[in-house]
């Protein structure tokens, strides 16, 4: 929003607006913008490796609860900045926050849920996050239409919003099984909770084999190394690499930078942010046909897509866009159309 980078990162807005002559690739070529943008995935990979040993030591519920607690704290600061190092402690705060959850959430949902409805619930799990990227834009569409330069707090500020939800509702939520087997030994007080989230008496199959699992993993001293080995391949694969992947191929620059990237090549304020709207609305699709078509297929398709959506993107920025000037508005809308195919 120009009112935002008016005031926390006005060389950049006086590039925009003024220097005609500067290059396409050096407008937004702010360290002090960068590290306010990438502040919080920072934040939040530092946090992920302390995040599973506090849930391990302390438990599912309290990880949850300090998230939400950041959460807060760092959209707090964020609404009420009055300088860009209040924004960035609150960006942080936030990093932290997303950190213990991505690390605790979903861990607690497959804990706590039914076996054959695990992977659904997962799936809800990636659902809630898809809508709170598109409700994220739809606020920022909004707010940026507020007269009077203020709305950008109000769209940092209304994160609290959520995190309040995630916060209290966490004080409420009881442990998982898996957590109090783990921590006190208590498999009465364990074998309670699982017929109550089961709905029945009869868990005491389920119970043991909870208890087992817990005997042998005392007994892993090394995790990290142990998973390297020949014979858990196949786990390391799925838990690592695919996701390390994933990440690296570069599809985040689009998604995180969007709004910037689609001010560059030649949309305005409000038509950028629109444009985040559309491309953050795709998840939906993904989740009506992913138990049609499968995890691989689907895994594939998303892949092929990846690929050629950023070729696509990326040469029509290379021979369209050079240093100066736009592409226009047929060209900047083709460049939207593939990132929604990759999500």
């Amino acid at each position: 929003m120009d009112p935002f980078l008016k005031k926390f990162f006005p060389e950049v807005y006086t590039k925009m607006q003024e220097d005609t002559n500067i290059s396409n690739y050096w407008i937004f070529d702010s360290q002090l913008l960068t590290s306010f943008t990438s502040s919080l995935y920072v934040a939040g990979l530092f946090a992920s490796f302390f995040a599973s040993s506090i849930t391990k030591a302390f438990g599912r519920k309290p990880s949850i609860l300090v998230g939400g607690v950041a959460f807060l704290a760092g959209s707090a600061l964020g609404g009420a900045a009055f300088n860009v190092y209040m924004l960035i402690l609150g960006r942080i705060l936030l990093g932290f926050g997303v950190g213990f959850a991505n690390q605790s959430v979903p861990l607690y949902l497959s804990e706590m849920a039914p076996p054959k409805h695990r992977g659904a619930i997962n799936n809800g799990f990636q659902l809630s996050i898809g809508v709170g990227v598109l409700l994220a834009n739809l606020i920022n569409y909004g707010t940026q239409k507020i007269k009077g330069g203020w709305g950008w707090r109000i769209s940092l500020a209304m994160a609290a919003i959520p995190a309040s939800f995630i916060t209290l509702g966490a004080l409420f939520l009881p442990e998982t099984p898996n957590s109090l087997i783990q921590l006190s030994n208590d498999h009465q007080k364990a074998k309670l909770m699982l017929q109550k989230v089961r709905g029945t008496q009869d868990v005491q199959v389920e119970l043991d084999d909870l208890i087992k699992a817990n005997e042998v993993s005392k007994t892993i001293k090394h995790p990290f190394k142990k998973i390297m080995q020949r014979k858990y391949r196949p786990q390391f694969v799925m838990a690592i690499e695919i996701p390390f992947f994933q990440q690296v191929t570069g599809i985040n620059v689009i998604g995180f930078y969007a709004p910037v990237l689609f001010r560059t090549i030649g949309l305005g304020e409000s038509a950028s942010l629109m444009s985040t709207v559309v491309t953050g609305g795709s998840t939906f699709m993904s989740m009506l046909i992913v138990d049609k078509l499968g995890r691989r297929v689907l895994l594939t398709i998303g892949g092929t897509q990846m690929l050629v959506s950023q070729i696509v993107i990326g040469s029509i920025m290379a021979t369209q866009l050079g240093d100066h000037g736009t592409n226009g508005t047929k060209l900047s809308w083709v460049k939207i159309e593939p990132p929604l195919l990759w999500q």
